[in-house]
């Protein structure tokens, strides 16, 4: 074992004994980071390359600052992301919604399917579904300006069309054109405050992260949205909180225009996210 494999294994019990969700994970990935080398490649380091930094960044991971505030990057699918203060890192339990959302459109064989995408942060979902729908249209909203720093880094060269504004109230001009709306909103009820995970509660902005008493606030907001600016037999996908599993499809009622309601597992097995289609007139 070279010395940085070996001080990787220090790292990872200092960091487990923090709490860290991931201990092995986050002391090789900051390895690779500090050395600039892949996770792979920690063995291929010379033990007189070793950079002292690597336990000033494992200080910082202890602390609980997130780990894609420390390298800068986020991974979502099949994207590297920038991401810091002020912007919602992604999360891998949102690549399910974004999965099912890919599915949905090619099911329904429109040509050039238009898409939005609102609260869109940092950007991932609108991202993603533009790599992965080449001929989609996809437009976005974030309404933070810290945020925007960091989604217009990341939407630079692509052909996602950003827009700073309201979620409820944006893109007038689509209503009743779009075959897709996604979103990733704030669901947190804001009594759960102090159960939230310290990279989310400490380091998220509280933006995009609590939204009322019962953390359906915005949900119930963005239904309105999203039933404007869907075409008829449109798709609507919404991320929620694990715990909320049984209660966002209820927002999508028949009575308010919406059919085929229904809540869908992540990865985990646990319910992470409800679709809706705009009834047909």
């Amino acid at each position: 074992m070279n010395l940085l494999l070996a001080e990787v294994a220090q790292a990872t019990q200092r960091l487990a004994d923090a709490g860290v969700p991931s201990p092995r994970t986050d002391a090789e990935e900051l390895a690779a980071f500090v050395h600039g080398v892949k996770r792979g490649e920690l063995h291929v380091v010379k033990d007189s390359d070793f950079d002292a930094r690597y336990w000033e960044v494992i200080a910082r991971r202890e602390a609980r600052e997130p780990l894609q505030h420390i390298t800068g990057r986020a991974y979502f699918r099949y994207l590297e992301l920038q991401v810091g203060p002020g912007v919602f890192v992604p999360r891998p339990e949102t690549e399910s919604v974004v999965g099912w959302a890919i599915d949905a459109v090619r099911a329904m064989d429109v040509v050039e399917p238009c898409i939005v995408d609102l609260c869109t942060g940092s950007g991932a979902i609108a991202l993603a579904l533009a790599q992965e729908v080449p001929r989609s249209r996809v437009h976005a909203v974030e309404l933070s300006e810290d945020a925007l720093v960091w989604t217009r880094k990341n939407m630079e060269g692509s052909r996602v069309e950003l827009r700073q504004g309201d979620a409820l109230t944006a893109f007038p001009d689509l209503d009743g054109q779009v075959d897709l709306v996604v979103s990733n909103p704030p669901y947190i009820p804001l009594t759960e405050w102090e159960y939230v995970a310290p990279e989310a509660r400490d380091y998220d902005p509280d933006l995009a992260l609590f939204s009322g008493e019962d953390g359906l606030e915005l949900i119930r907001g963005l239904e309105r949205t999203a039933h404007r600016l869907l075409r008829p037999g449109g798709v609507v996908v919404v991320e929620h909180a694990d715990t909320q599993g049984g209660q966002v499809p209820w927002i999508f009622a028949e009575d308010r225009g919406w059919t085929d309601a229904a809540d869908h597992p992540d990865l985990n097995n646990r319910p992470r996210f409800a679709t809706a289609r705009k009834a047909l007139p």
